[in-house]
């Protein structure tokens, strides 16, 4: 587990995936990437997979 993470009380909720969105967004800005296409894999756009995008968009970057 990345070491940003282990200060999360878990993994699978929503606190959790906003902060992979933000650290993705994070990386991917440093990188000089700042669109992306953000292809959910036939999961419903709910919940945690809602709250990983809204993250990432929230830091920067552009789907």
């Amino acid at each position: 587990m990345e070491q940003a993470f282990k200060d999360t009380k878990g993994t699978g909720n929503q606190e959790a995936a906003k902060a992979v969105g933000k650290l993705i967004a994070e990386r991917a800005l440093a990188q000089g990437i700042s669109a992306v296409v953000f292809d959910r894999g036939g999961h419903v756009y709910h919940g945690r997979v809602k709250a990983l995008a809204e993250a990432a968009r929230e830091a920067g970057l552009k789907f």
